[in-house]
């Protein structure tokens, strides 16, 4: 009775996996070879990813990313896919297929592997079943069996190449690291958790819209969001993380204007980050934010106002509310954005009588600057200067609470000195002072 109960489980595994397998296009055999058999490029790393055929949970396609970004093709069981990357340090993810669109930034967060690569070597990493992935220095016996996705649409590119006699490139792809900064660390200590304190974080890096990048605003968004629930004391479940295609102008509207209002007491603090493109509205002047379906030549159709979400916070039953903007709103460039054949504009992100006593608002610059990125360390400049002033310089007061008269003066005077040394360029934060302090615990 074992052996046939054992024989049933067996075919059923087998057919999951072939089912798995199937689920997946595979390249040609000769573009497989090929892959395999390739020597690194002088300048990369060649870093293969490979499934096992471990058993439990083998019917599960992953996704893979790496520093938050997908890479062609789908993992199935016995398959691989091969990157050529730039030496560095990165953050890989492998992702189940399944999982919802709107829990991926914070699936991203807080599930990588970190890896070092160096120019020249050839890398390895196994996924297991279990989702575990584990890096290599050579191949495991278990690669041999792999076999190649038919990803980036090259394969068939090969094979017709070589029907002709003619080498092509095998499918690679490079991407360049996200620069490391002593900020990526996180603080050594941290507030007591605050189950009141809520916080909505967003960053855009890539637009729908034929738009610049906002560089690194998406990996700000990201360490914005670890610094709170490890180090500020924010509930994970109590923070929203919204990055590039998730931050729809009705995904703002949804968390601005229903998530919070459906949980914010008299007792919370709420914390609103934004980095990504700032744009005027020449019509009306008002300041907006620019979603991921954002379009400058009707901004006003498309954008986020900011007076809407000062008008929200204002109706919030909260003790103090916090808005931190890695943004500019004048459409001179870098963080900003405006429609074609328009000037700039002087556009102020906040002001007093619009802000309210409950809140405190601190932006990247003044109204007709430009927000500069500080690409060494792969940050927004502002927000650079916030998570290191908070890391490492006095600006908690006696209580132990973040102090935004403290912490102020030290991000403006070094935003406004890298701005002018680096980038020659004036840009000097701005804030409105509501209540200056957020992050109390109970």
């Amino acid at each position: 009775m074992k052996f046939r109960i054992s024989s049933l489980l067996l075919i059923t595994i087998l057919l999951i996996m072939l089912n798995a397998c199937a689920t997946v296009p595979l390249a040609q055999p000769e573009a497989d070879i090929q892959i395999k058999n390739m020597p690194p490029p002088s300048d990369k790393a060649l870093l293969y990813v490979y499934r096992d055929n471990l058993f439990a949970g083998s019917a599960v396609i992953y996704n893979i990313y790496i520093n938050e970004r997908r890479i062609d093709g789908r993992l199935a069981v016995n398959t691989f896919l091969a990157v050529a990357l730039e030496p560095g340090e990165y953050r890989f993810s492998n992702v189940p297929s399944h999982l919802e669109a709107a829990a991926l930034p914070s699936f991203l967060a807080a599930n990588y592997l970190p890896i070092n690569l160096s120019a020249g070597n050839k890398y390895y990493i196994k996924i297991s079943a279990a989702r575990d992935a584990k890096l290599f220095a050579s191949a495991p016996e278990a690669f041999n069996d792999a076999k190649l996705i038919h990803n980036y649409g090259q394969p068939a590119t090969i094979a017709a190449a070589k029907s002709k006699g003619r080498e092509v490139s095998p499918p690679i792809i490079e991407r360049k690291p996200i620069a490391k900064s002593d900020i990526d660390v996180l603080p050594s200590t941290r507030l007591k958790t605050n189950g009141n304190s809520y916080a909505v974080v967003i960053g855009i890096e890539e637009y729908r819209e034929t738009l610049p990048n906002a560089e690194y605003a998406a990996n700000d968004a990201r360490l914005v969001a670890e610094y709170l629930t490890k180090s500020l004391g924010v509930p994970e479940e109590n923070l929203i993380i919204l990055t590039n295609s998730k931050a729809t102008k009705s995904d703002m509207e949804k968390y601005f204007h229903k998530w919070l209002l459906n949980n914010v007491t008299k007792e919370s603090d709420v914390f609103i980050y934004f980095s990504g493109h700032g744009a005027p509205d020449h019509s009306g002047g008002d300041a907006y934010l620019v979603p991921f379906d954002g379009d400058p030549t009707y901004i006003a159709e498309t954008g986020y106002p900011l007076h809407r979400l000062y008008e929200v916070l204002n109706k919030l039953p909260s003790k103090r509310n916090v808005v931190i903007l890695d943004s500019c709103f004048s459409g001179a460039g870098n963080r900003s954005v405006i429609a074609k054949g328009l000037r700039p504009l002087v556009v102020m992100a906040a002001n007093q009588e619009i802000v309210g006593t409950n809140t405190t608002v601190l932006s990247a610059s003044t109204g007709n600057q430009v927000s500069s990125t500080y690409m060494e360390k792969g940050h927004g400049l502002l927000t650079y200067f916030i998570l290191k002033g908070i890391k490492e310089e006095p600006i908690r007061n006696h209580d132990g609470y973040i102090d935004m008269e403290i912490l102020y003066p030290y991000v403006k005077q070094n935003v406004e000195r890298i701005a002018r040394k680096q980038y020659n360029n004036e840009q000097t934060p701005q804030l409105w002072r509501g209540k200056q302090r957020f992050g109390e615990g109970k």
